[in-house]
């Protein structure tokens, strides 16, 4: 009998989610029923929505049940089947989530396209939610216009490095990021197109931000991280300005209520638009985007970043260390 090793959340964080908060199970599956398959997870994504998801909270999807194994995305190879549609050995996506062996009716498994000399990965990543995620945030949430100059919080993670090619490609003027080291800003800039980027940590990011952005201003902030970074962007924001509220990870793991922007005003005097989002608003756009990512990276014109986590009982310390701002891109647990 198959047997699957998954993680469980086995309590509700408060603050900084620690080990004690997960579980680790190894579940007997059971025999393939007509139309299942069964699929191993090459990897696995741990992402900043799933903080909240970990609160017992109303929000825009269902808590994770306590005792019940950690769903999100993953992708791996049918290696059992009893569907016409998904025989053995197809690469494919699911929502699964954290665990080694996957099993169910198969319209729970998107086939997916092998891409040619990068890891299946990638559709946890540029291929995939957080792609998606930048691509309708810079084309619906905040209606990009060529020429536009943007700017990125957390432009360093899965998002952001997203936004930025993304941008760019779709005829931005300039990209203005920030990110939490030294070495990121490098990335930013020698590697993911950024004209300008700085790192939060050397001062704070309202002295900053109005420098790099200089007499030119922002037309389109992308925001990933909320708090100082909103704050900042308000005040360099030009007339009609958008911003595509994504999240706010600067929160996520606060126990306190955290005080909003003191600059609000800016909206009325600039004429602004704040639109927050979750990409599941958009997937009506996903085929678009598909179609879009998939030619721009034939073409060689997208870059990419995996931090690499092993082993599925790895998956709490490598999710705790992507809230923390350890990844580079993207964050995925390989088992």
């Amino acid at each position: 009998m198959a047997v699957s090793t998954q993680i469980q959340l086995a309590s509700r964080p408060e603050g900084w989610p620690a080990d004690e908060n997960f579980s680790t199970v190894r579940v007997e599956l059971p025999d393939l029923a007509e139309g299942e398959v069964r699929v191993r997870n090459e990897a696995v994504s741990v992402d900043p929505y799933m903080r909240g998801r970990m609160t017992d909270a109303e929000s825009y999807v269902e808590p994770f049940a306590v005792g019940e194994t950690m769903t999100g995305g993953a992708v791996g190879r049918v290696v059992e089947s009893s569907s016409e549609d998904l025989p053995v050995g197809t690469p494919v996506l699911h929502q699964l989530g954290w665990r080694d062996l996957a099993q169910g009716p198969a319209e729970q498994f998107r086939a997916v396209r092998e891409p040619e000399g990068a890891p299946l990965s990638l559709y946890l990543g540029i291929l995939g939610m957080p792609g998606l995620t930048a691509y309708t945030g810079l084309t619906q949430a905040a209606g990009l216009r060529e020429g536009d100059t943007v700017f990125v919080s957390g432009a360093a993670g899965a998002v952001g490095t997203a936004v930025g090619q993304i941008a760019r490609l779709l005829g931005a003027g300039r990209v203005l990021g920030s990110a939490g080291s030294g070495e990121k800003v490098e990335l930013l800039t020698g590697k993911y197109g950024y004209d300008a980027a700085v790192n939060y940590k050397d001062a704070p990011i309202r002295e900053q931000l109005p420098e790099m952005a200089g007499e030119d201003g922002v037309d389109v902030y992308f925001d990933n991280v909320g708090g100082d970074h909103l704050e900042a962007a308000l005040d360099v924001l030009n007339r009609n300005g958008r911003v595509a509220v994504c999240g706010a990870i600067s929160q996520y793991n606060a126990t306190e209520a955290t005080p909003g922007p003191d600059n609000l005003a800016q909206l009325i005097k600039n004429s602004l638009r704040l639109q927050g989002f979750t990409v599941g608003d958009y997937l009506q756009h996903a085929e678009e985007f598909n179609r879009r990512m998939l030619e721009w990276f034939s073409e060689g014109r997208i870059a990419y970043d995996e931090t690499v986590v092993e082993g599925i009982e790895n998956a709490p310390e490598a999710f705790v260390s992507m809230m923390r701002g350890a990844n580079q891109g993207k964050m995925v647990v390989r088992v």
